[in-house]
C-alpha cells in the first residue's frame, strides 16, 4: 500500500501529465466538432445577421474596397488584436544590414530622397510565413522579406514575398488564411511547413488560390539561398515626381546572382 501511495505521488496531479492534458483538450473540442451549424445564422460581434464575411464591398466589379464595409473592419480589427503567439506570421527569420544603391537616377519617377541619393542604409529581414519559434528554415513555405530604408527624409518600409501572386484577392480572407495555415491549437502541429490539412481545407474552398498553390508546391518554396531569392512587393504605390505627375508602380527585387 505504501508503494502504491508513493507511485501516485510520483505521478503527480493529472494536470502535470501531458497525455491526460492532451486528451482533455481533445474532449473539450468535441462539442464544436459535432455541432451542426447548418441552421445557425452567421452574425457579427454585435449580433447582426450577415450572409457573407469573405467578400468585401467594392466600388464596381473591380473597384477599390469601400471603408463603409463595417464587416470587413470588424473582422480585421479582431484579427489585429489577437494575442495568441501561434497566430503570428513571419514570426522568425534572418536579417542583414546593407546599402541600397540605384543603378540609375530615378528622380524622373519620384522626388523622394531614396531614388536621388547615391547610397541609402537598409536593413533586410527574410522569414518563413508559417513557422513559429523553433521551426526550421528548410520547410516548404512562402518566404517573406521586409526592407527598411533609412533615408535622409525618414524611414520607409517595403514588404513582399518571394512569389509574385497570393492566395486570395480580397484582404477579408486573410485572417481565415492565417488561421488555416498556422499550427493546430490542440497539438501545435505542424511546426513548419504550410502544406498540411487545414491549409488544404482552405485552398479547396477558395479556387482563386490555385495559382499560388502551384507556386508553393514548386521549388520556390525551398530557396537555395537568400542571394537567389526574388522579391515581389505586395502593395502598389503611387510615385509623384517633382512636377506633380504621378505613376502607379510595384517593386520587384531581381537578384544579381540569378534564380536557381
Amino acid at each position: 500500500m505504501a508503494r502504491d501511495n508513493q507511485t501516485e505521488r510520483n505521478r503527480g496531479p493529472a494536470s502535470q501529465n501531458p497525455a491526460i492534458d492532451r486528451d482533455t483538450k481533445n474532449n473539450s473540442l468535441e462539442r464544436d466538432r459535432q455541432n451542426d451549424a447548418d441552421h445557425q445564422d452567421l452574425r457579427t460581434n454585435q449580433g447582426v445577421r450577415i450572409a457573407d464575411n469573405h467578400n468585401q464591398l467594392k466600388a464596381g466589379e473591380r473597384g477599390p474596397t469601400l471603408m463603409e464595409d463595417f464587416i470587413f473592419r470588424e473582422k480585421m480589427n479582431h484579427f489585429d488584436h489577437e494575442r495568441i503567439p501561434e497566430r503570428i506570421v513571419h514570426a522568425r527569420g534572418s536579417a542583414a544590414h546593407g546599402y541600397f544603391e540605384p543603378y540609375d537616377n530615378a528622380a524622373k519617377y519620384s522626388k523622394v530622397a531614396v531614388f536621388r541619393d547615391e547610397s541609402t542604409p537598409v536593413f533586410v529581414r527574410f522569414s518563413t510565413v508559417q513557422g513559429p519559434r523553433g521551426s526550421n528554415d528548410t520547410v516548404r513555405d512562402v518566404r517573406g522579406f521586409a526592407t527598411k530604408f533609412y533615408t535622409s527624409e525618414g524611414n520607409w518600409d517595403l514588404v513582399g514575398n518571394n512569389m509574385p501572386v497570393f492566395f486570395m484577392q480580397d484582404a477579408m480572407k486573410f485572417p481565415d488564411f492565417v488561421h488555416a495555415v498556422k499550427p493546430e491549437p490542440h497539438n501545435a502541429i505542424p511546426q513548419g511547413q504550410s502544406a498540411h490539412d487545414t491549409f488544404g481545407d482552405f485552398v479547396s474552398l477558395f479556387p482563386e488560390s490555385a495559382h499560388m498553390v502551384l507556386w508553393t508546391m514548386s521549388d520556390r518554396a525551398f530557396p537555395r539561398h537568400y542571394r537567389y531569392m526574388e522579391g515581389f512587393g505586395v502593395h502598389s504605390f503611387r510615385l509623384v515626381d517633382a512636377h506633380g505627375k504621378s505613376r502607379f508602380v510595384k517593386f520587384h527585387w531581381k537578384p544579381a546572382a540569378g534564380t536557381c
